[in-house]
């Protein structure tokens, strides 16, 4: 029989046996394992794989922190906050444990090769079992699955809505299919007004250095300066951050990371950060000099810098992350929808949760730009 374990770093399950659960995700045991060693402040992590005869057969990871609920909060709702957080402070704010990781485009499930259809809720079952024992464990009153993928929606609502897990809307997530084979044939498919803006914004090219690296040897300072200016403007945040993040993963993933950096004179404008998959580049994150990034339209930039990496590589496709949705479906980009499940141990504060719940839904934004 099956039996679900539960660990405290991602070493205790060993690259081979993680990364069977995860063909060619690029956030795979290297990233987490880099994630964990970041000293991210705040986020206790744990690991949870389903075992049968030694072999893992369903995996995915969960972190522990206390969680600002309004931090996912809808711009009225944070006003509502605002106001019941002087009559009572802490409001909001509960202990959470969470399947996903903070760190990752979408939860990272795993099952292995020879696991079919029918055996994936049996095995979920006894992982959400463990997850579950472990919050208790860890005095989490709060329960959430943390960016569900649209494509993994039906087998979560079979499991974990069945005992009460309610879903919201999450950010989604932008892509791009690279199905032309020029820049010239991509930009024939926009509109004429965004053909006309994108190459007026590509004569800055002529202004702007641009630098491939695997490292961040002698800008490390520089690329967080960048990060605090990035964060500062950000209208909602969950991690923060720290140097060895980014320093880490040119050690555990080596050429799969880049540093793009752009630079105006001697001067370090922005950085983008990317990792490389098998027919996938990710844009993890792009930090940039607000006045003198704007100026040089260093984005928009960093978006055809992109796409011609994809085109000379043969990558297939662009995933462009969340946020700045309008701009993304002026380039072409598809959204995919990513959901958050929650549940609260206390009935009471379940009810409310649920009552509350549409305030909490994170792409209100995105449906009023729609």
């Amino acid at each position: 029989m099956p039996d679900a374990r539960i660990v405290s770093s991602i070493a205790e399950i060993g690259r081979e046996a993680w990364d069977r659960l995860f063909v060619g995700e690029v956030e795979g045991y290297d990233y987490l394992l880099t994630v964990e060693r970041a000293g991210l402040s705040g986020f206790e992590y744990r690991y949870l794989v389903v075992e049968e005869a030694g072999r893992v057969l369903a995996g995915a990871p969960m972190f522990v922190t206390t969680y600002p609920l309004d931090t996912t909060l809808a711009a009225s709702g944070r006003k509502v906050v605002e106001g019941a957080r002087k009559v009572f402070p802490g409001l909001l704010t509960l202990r959470l444990a969470c399947l996903g990781s903070p760190c990752t485009e979408a939860l990272p499930l795993g099952f292995a090769a020879e696991v079919d259809q029918a055996q994936k809720p049996v095995l979920l079952r006894l992982l959400l079992d463990a997850f579950e024992a472990e919050a208790a464990r860890s005095r989490c009153g709060l329960m959430g699955l943390k960016d569900a993928s649209e494509d993994q929606y039906p087998l979560w609502d079979m499991v974990a809505a069945t005992r009460g897990y309610r879903r919201i809307a999450g950010l989604p997530v932008a892509h791009l299919d690279i199905s032309f084979d020029s820049v010239d044939a991509y930009l024939a498919g926009r509109s004429a007004a965004t053909r006309k803006d994108m190459r007026r914004k590509l004569r800055n090219r002529a202004k702007v250095r641009v630098e491939w690296r695997n490292d961040l040897d002698g800008v490390l300072d520089r690329v967080m300066e960048l990060y605090r200016q990035t964060l500062a403007r950000a209208d909602m945040t969950f991690e923060d951050l720290t140097p060895a993040y980014f320093t880490g993963l040119s050690e555990t993933m080596g050429d799969r990371v880049q540093y793009v950096l752009y630079w105006s004179g001697e001067e370090l404008l922005a950085m983008n950060l990317l990792l490389s998959g098998d027919d996938v580049l990710v844009d993890k994150f792009f930090v940039m000099d607000g006045e003198g990034g704007r100026a040089l339209d260093l984005y928009f930039l960093s978006w055809f810098a992109n796409i011609e990496h994809c085109l000379q590589n043969g990558i297939g496709r662009y995933h462009a992350g969340a946020a700045a949705y309008e701009v993304k479906r002026r380039l072409g980009s598809t959204l995919t929808g990513m959901g958050l499940y929650f549940r609260h141990r206390n009935r009471v504060l379940n009810g409310a949760l649920n009552l509350a719940a549409p305030l909490f839904a994170a792409d209100q934004g995105v449906k009023a730009a729609a």
